[in-house]
């Protein structure tokens, strides 16, 4: 009887933590009706966009740069090595779209052991404006992209962010990261901002100078083995918040490997550990497995039938979770459930990974994650 309570207990629990975690998400990435228009006396925007090789997508990501509809903005890109291949391609975008103020920065400044942040330090500094967003090269920029970002800025406000959705999978693993960084990960982090606990997430970050400045500058973004991570700490140390853009932007993922997927989250479940060790230890218990296997013993005890029981847990568990992609207009697919299924069948070795593991590759760059969460 104790066990039974416990897993009744332990189920319960989890359910409504889940259905509340959905509906909360489902609101605050609701997809919008129209685009918005620039205000009068919109601030103009530096762009800074990192660029490190040929990735899927590319051109149409970076292209999407030059389409913003805000009538003052300049783009500056930032490639380390003079020798990167996608040199050819941002040139040849900026050629044609020759109306849109924007630059090629080529060169390295070694502030940190994180090569991007690296990368990203001489736009910072290039930077004609005082509000400036670092977006990563896969991200695909809506139209109103920078409107969006403003709207979200209010008084108490250090940085704006928004975690990437993917979309456009070719394959069975590329659905499996969708199922990742949609309805798992993004769903996370606005319950997170909703509740007043809102982290930065490295795809978008959109500050105001003085707000960095005041916490140390660009370099200061180096004092974790992510700028992300880094730029949470500082905006908080600010007495300041980091808030999420309503609606996440879009990542086209193209094809995907298992082997990719598992690098990623193994990086990114690493990371978190060095950085938010506190918040790491619980991520064991998210997902729909040990909710399932809690479902399944209280069955059991009660001599019920598990297994097409379980089977309909967890089509409810997947289900909800497929409800939320449509409400916010997310790709999702037939075959979900069994995408979501084998997401958190890998969660459990993920978190080990990521309590034991201690480097990772990063776009050829070898990094050590040390114990006071910088890297080397």
């Amino acid at each position: 009887m104790t066990l039974l309570g416990l897993a009744v207990a332990f189920c319960g629990l989890t359910v409504l933590v889940h259905v509340a975690s959905v509906a909360i998400a489902s609101w605050r990435c609701r997809a919008p009706s129209r685009p918005l228009a620039p205000m009068p006396g919109t601030p103009p925007v530096t762009v800074v966009r990192p660029v490190c090789g040929i990735e899927n997508f590319i051109e149409e990501t970076l292209a999407s740069t030059f389409r913003l509809d805000y009538p003052d903005y300049e783009i500056l890109f930032c490639v380390a090595s003079p020798s990167d291949p996608v040199i050819p391609l941002v040139e040849t975008l900026m050629a044609r779209h020759p109306r849109v103020p924007a630059r090629l920065l080529i060169g390295n400044d070694p502030v940190s052991s994180n090569p991007k942040l690296n990368n990203c330090v001489k736009g910072w500094h290039a930077a004609r404006h005082d509000w400036i967003v670092l977006a990563d090269s896969n991200v695909l920029l809506p139209a109103d992209y920078l409107q969006r970002l403003l709207a979200t800025w209010r008084a108490d406000t250090g940085l704006v962010c928004a975690p990437p959705i993917g979309s456009r999978p070719d394959g069975f693993w590329a659905e499996v990261e969708c199922a990742f960084l949609n309805t798992y990960q993004a769903r996370a982090q606005y319950v997170a901002d909703t509740i007043g606990l809102g982290f930065a997430q490295g795809k978008t970050l959109f500050w105001r100078r003085d707000v960095l400045e005041a916490g140390g500058g660009i370099k200061a973004l180096g004092a974790e083995v992510a700028e992300d991570a880094a730029s949470t700490k500082v905006v908080r140390g600010l007495g300041l918040k980091v808030r999420l853009a309503d609606a996440p932007f879009e990542q086209p993922l193209g094809r995907r490997r298992a082997a990719e997927v598992w690098r990623r989250q193994s990086r990114w479940a690493r990371l978190r550990r060095a950085c938010f060790p506190g918040w790491f230890l619980p991520e064991i218990l998210t997902g729909g497995v040990f909710p399932g296997l809690a479902f399944a013993i209280a069955v059991a005890a009660l001599d019920g039938p598990v297994l097409p029981l379980l089977v309909l847990f967890w089509l409810g568990w997947y289900g909800a979770e497929m409800a939320l992609a449509r409400a916010a207009g997310w790709h999702v697919g037939r075959w979900y459930p069994l995408h979501g299924l084998l997401r958190d069948l890998m969660l459990p070795a993920l978190w080990l990974d990521g309590l034991l593991g201690q480097s990772f590759e990063w776009r050829g760059n070898e990094i050590r994650v040390e114990a006071d969460s910088r890297a080397v």
